[in-house]
């Protein structure tokens, strides 16, 4: 007798909406048997972790400044995974353009006018990760590159680019020798939604590019091309659609999202340009564009889920001496469940004897 996958034939639509909330509810049950394990009361800590960040002000607008950046890059991955491309260097394509947007914030430090500063770099930012991903894009489009080494390996080029610039050149020369640049000057920066707290105007950019996205991807030509290219590529390809310029079409929104959260990110709750400005945004919004069914809504539903996961990492390393390392182990597991459960929302398991395998 063997055990074997069975694809489905059909699939309620019920199923694909019990998947995500049944990954989060084994992830909870693992996270419970991790603190047990590790000698911690595992009420108290899934307590510090998911529920004592949404009791506090304070907190909630934190909620809202991490889940900017994964919520502008998710959806970009989104239109990316619907499309069939594997885009997985949205880490160096965040950093790329953080490099790009502060380029111009230090050029004009000081300058008397800077109040088209700050739309300026937001443009700017989009632009280079825009650039750092038609790479991995032109590279699959033109020579058949497989994308998820080639924008994985230039992450690391892309941090080591981001080293170098504040360790030399952009380095504050009255920073006492410390790697980083001079703090951005107020017109440079985000302006903020509320006088206490750090929620910034980002949040409602990413807003509104989840919604605009939605919009685009069911209701007009170009989302029913990404997903036909992604579902029939055949089929698309006898409709008319070039399947190489939905490659490049969709790592370059991917890649303008990604950069756009970098020059957020540094001109937002950071303010100057240092070795390491995310922990891990652009893998880590992977898992969002998956947990989020790989919808531009569900993309943000989730952003703000993961960004939990980071303020209570936080909380918890505080209140309960526990390694910030368990955050990434969180999510490392509700990955490992989103794609467990969503193999069994395509396939189902059935017991055959081995003759009939054969």
């Amino acid at each position: 007798m063997k055990l074997i996958l069975e694809r489905r034939d059909d699939r309620p639509a019920w199923l694909a909406l019990a998947s995500p909330l049944a990954a989060v509810v084994l992830t909870l049950v693992a996270g419970a048997l991790l603190f047990i394990t590790i000698g911690k009361n595992p009420v108290a800590a899934l307590k510090v972790f998911f529920l004592d960040p949404l009791s506090d002000g304070w907190a909630l607008q934190e909620l809202g400044v991490k889940a900017t950046p994964l919520i502008l890059i998710a959806v970009g991955l989104t239109l990316c995974y619907r499309a069939n491309v594997w885009n997985i260097g949205a880490e160096g394509q965040l950093v790329m353009g953080a490099i790009f947007g502060s380029w111009l914030a230090l050029a004009t430090h000081g300058a008397p006018d800077g109040r088209w500063v700050l739309v300026a770099m937001l443009a700017l930012g989009a632009l280079g990760g825009m650039v750092w991903a038609l790479i991995p894009a032109l590279l699959k489009a033109r020579l058949g590159v497989n994308e998820i080494l080639s924008s994985l390996m230039l992450v690391y080029v892309a941090e080591l680019t981001l080293d170098y610039l504040v360790r030399g050149r952009w380095r504050d020369p009255k920073g006492f020798n410390f790697p980083q640049s001079v703090n951005f000057e107020p017109e440079a920066t985000m302006p903020l939604l509320f006088e206490a707290g750090r929620l910034h105007i980002g949040f409602l950019i990413a807003v509104i590019v989840a919604l605009v996205a939605a919009l685009i991807l069911g209701r007009t030509l170009k989302g029913f091309e990404i997903r036909l290219a992604g579902e029939a590529p055949r089929a698309a390809r006898f409709a008319g659609f070039d399947d190489k310029r939905t490659v490049l079409f969709v790592f370059a929104v991917s890649g303008a999202l990604a950069g756009l959260a970098g020059i957020i990110e540094v001109a937002g709750p950071i303010g100057q340009l240092q070795p390491s400005i995310s922990p891990g945004y652009g893998f880590t919004a992977i898992i969002v564009a998956f947990l989020g069914r790989l919808n531009p809504i569900g993309a943000l539903v989730a952003a703000l889920f993961l960004a939990l996961t980071f303020i209570g990492g936080e909380n918890a390393q505080i209140a309960l001496r526990i390694p910030l390392d368990v955050t990434r182990v969180f999510q490392g597991l509700l990955l490992f469940f989103v794609l467990g459960c969503d193999t069994f929302l395509l396939y189902r398991l059935r017991l055959v004897s081995s003759a009939r395998a054969a």
